[in-house]
C-alpha cells in the first residue's frame, strides 16, 4: 500500500471500531468510546461527527451519547434480503438436525468469508456459543471457513490470510502455513471439511459445500457436536451432510441463489 492508501485504511478501521463499540454498548458517550477503544478523544469526536453526517450514527444531545443511525438499518435490511433463507432450506437444516441429533447450520459463502444464516439445534446439542449470525475472522479454524479457503490457490490463500494473521484458538488449531495448505488440499479433493477441536475444545464440526451450476461455492451445510458423538458415526454423518447439501443445491438452482 502507498502511504495514502495506508492512511485511508487506518481511518476506515477506526471508524469501524467506533461503530462496533457503539453497537455493542447500545450507545455511548465519546469519552467512554475513547476509553474502550484507546482512540484519542478528539479523534473519536471527529469520527463520530462524520458518521452522524452520513447517517450511520445519531447524536442524542440530551443524553450526551452517540447511538446507531437509521441508515444502518437499511444496510442490514438489504443484507438480510440478499441472504434470505427459503422455507425449504430451513426444513432441510431442521431435518439434518433431527437425523444426526447434532446442531445443524446453513452458511452462505462469499469467497473465504461466510455468514451463518440459519441454525437448528436443541438443549441437548446447542449451537457453538460464538457461532452467532454473522461473518467471522477465523476461517482457518472452522469447517465453514476451510471450505472457502480450499477454493483458493496457495498464493491466493496466503494473500487472504496475511492481514488476518491466523491465530491459535485451541491447542489443535492449525496455524502453520504448510500444514494448513496440506489440510485444505485434502478438503478440496474430498469435498468435505472436518474440524476436530480447532475452534472450541471438546467440539468437532463437519461441513459440505453447496455449489451453483457452474461449480461456484455459494454455501455450505454443517453440523457440530461433542467429539465423542462422532465415534462410529463419521460415515453416517458424511452421508447425511452430502444428501442435505445436494437438496439445498437444487433449491438454489431453482431460483433462490444467494447474492
Amino acid at each position: 500500500m502507498t502511504p495514502t492508501e495506508t492512511e485511508r485504511a487506518s481511518l476506515i478501521q477506526r471508524a469501524v471500531t467506533v461503530l462496533e463499540y457503539v453497537a455493542e454498548s447500545g450507545g455511548s458517550a465519546a469519552r467512554d468510546i475513547a476509553s474502550a477503544t484507546d482512540l484519542p478523544l478528539p479523534t473519536v469526536y471527529r469520527i463520530a461527527q462524520e458518521l452522524v453526517q452520513v447517517g450511520y450514527l445519531v447524536h442524542l444531545r440530551e443524553e450526551k451519547r452517540f447511538a446507531l443511525g437509521y441508515k444502518l438499518h437499511k444496510l442490514g435490511a438489504r443484507l438480510h434480503e440478499d441472504l434470505g433463507v427459503p422455507r425449504e432450506l430451513k426444513q432441510e437444516i431442521a431435518r439434518l438436525h433431527a437425523d444426526t441429533k447434532m446442531a445443524a447450520y446453513l452458511a452462505i459463502h462469499r469467497g473465504a468469508d461466510f455468514v451463518v444464516v440459519f441454525v437448528a439445534d436443541s438443549p441437548e446439542c446447542p449451537r457453538l456459543e460464538p457461532m452467532e449470525f454473522g461473518f467471522h475472522e477465523t476461517p482457518h479454524a472452522t469447517a465453514f471457513g476451510k471450505l472457502g479457503l480450499s477454493e483458493y490457490t496457495t498464493e491466493q490463500r496466503r494473500s487472504y490470510l496475511e492481514p488476518h494473521q491466523p491465530h491459535r484458538l485451541t491447542p489443535s488449531t492449525i496455524t502453520d502455513p504448510d500444514r494448513l495448505d496440506e489440510a485444505l488440499r485434502e478438503i478440496a479433493a474430498e469435498g468435505i471439511a472436518w474440524e476436530h477441536e480447532e475452534f472450541q475444545v471438546g467440539t468437532a464440526c463437519a461441513a459440505v459445500p453447496i455449489r451453483a451450476d457452474d461449480g461456484l461455492l455459494i454455501g455450505s451445510v454443517a453440523v457440530s457436536a461433542p467429539v465423542s458423538w462422532y465415534a462410529g458415526q463419521r460415515r453416517h454423518i458424511e452421508h447425511r451432510l452430502r444428501a442435505c447439501a445436494s437438496r439445498a443445491g437444487r433449491v438454489y438452482r431453482l431460483g433462490h441463489r444467494p447474492r
